[in-house]
């Protein structure tokens, strides 16, 4: 009978239908981007007054969270671990064999593992969908999503995700993506902690900190920034005759010489310069090229 049918049945002739639940800076302007989903969009937030323009650009709205579970497709973008527990745990109470429910938030690196484990006997796929971005590249649709998904719930949600995303990689199974997004952040936010430290050292130095944030906002856009050197399959000490090998001892040399310089100058200031301390006793064998006795190319 068409009432017993899988959602991946369903979903085989039509589109699906989407809801989305979390209508917060991030979820709001990933959920505007859907309203014009052929299949149609359900929205849910706790707060009224977030639902409001979605309805106003043609989303259905829902009363309650069980309300969504009707859609295909659901995203989540709520605030935390335990909310993402809560809002899954209900959707997959309501939710028929074949839904696939996207977790957006960033959550604990075992919780989209678990709740896949949980629902998958109800035939309900879990992915773990994080982004990184933000709310101007939602608005633009220029997120990267970074996907944990088996392969039945991955060729669902592409073609949905695209609609907010200008790069969709798939991660691997469910919770890949929650571990590649806190990879990620990890490295933005020692970002952010070495810029403290460099902008302690340029104001003792004397330097005008404005300034110095415009060089270097201008010389990462041109460079790409640390990851312009996130171009190996592993961490393992390169072989001499890797193609990145000269390209990183080049830049071993380059940056030991400046690291060196801002300690001196750092000492000179009273300036601390901990991560600097740490990147130069580090980089080497984090590039790759560790400083070896027995290296006839270094």
């Amino acid at each position: 009978m068409t009432g017993e049918r899988s959602r991946e049945e369903q979903t085989n002739t039509a589109e699906p239908k989407l809801g989305y639940i979390g209508l917060g800076n991030q979820g709001a302007p990933m959920a505007k981007r859907l309203v014009d989903w052929p299949g149609g969009l359900v929205v849910f937030d706790v707060r009224t007054d977030a639902m409001t323009p979605l309805a106003e650009l043609g989303a259905t709205l829902a009363d309650t969270v069980a309300d969504v579970a009707a859609a295909d497709v659901i995203s989540v973008t709520v605030l935390n671990d335990a909310q993402v527990r809560d809002v899954v745990t209900e959707l997959g109470a309501h939710a028929r064999a074949g839904t696939v429910i996207a977790i957006h938030s960033t959550i604990e690196p075992g919780t989209a593992a678990e709740l896949a484990a949980q629902l998958r006997p109800k035939g309900v796929h879990v992915v773990d969908a994080p982004v990184s971005g933000g709310a101007g590249a939602a608005d633009k649709g220029e997120l990267a999503v970074m996907v944990g998904a088996d392969d039945a719930a991955y060729d669902i949600v592409k073609p949905v995700f695209k609609k907010w995303a200008s790069m969709v990689v798939r991660a691997g199974e469910p919770g890949a993506g929650t571990r590649m997004k806190i990879a990620r952040n990890m490295l933005t936010f020692i970002g952010f902690a070495a810029a403290c430290e460099a902008s302690r050292l340029a104001e003792a130095a004397g330097i005008d900190l404005q300034k110095l944030g415009r060089v270097v906002r201008h010389s990462d856009a041109q460079s790409g920034g640390p990851g312009a050197i996130m171009a190996r399959d592993d961490t393992a000490p390169l072989a001499p005759d890797h193609f990145l090998y000269d390209m990183f001892v080049h830049t071993r040399g380059l940056a030991e010489k400046d690291l060196k310089l801002a300690l001196g100058l750092g000492e000179a200031t009273g300036v601390e310069l901990p991560l600097a301390e740490i990147a130069l006793r580090d980089l080497a064998a984090g590039l790759g090229v560790p400083h070896t006795s027995s290296s006839t190319k270094e």
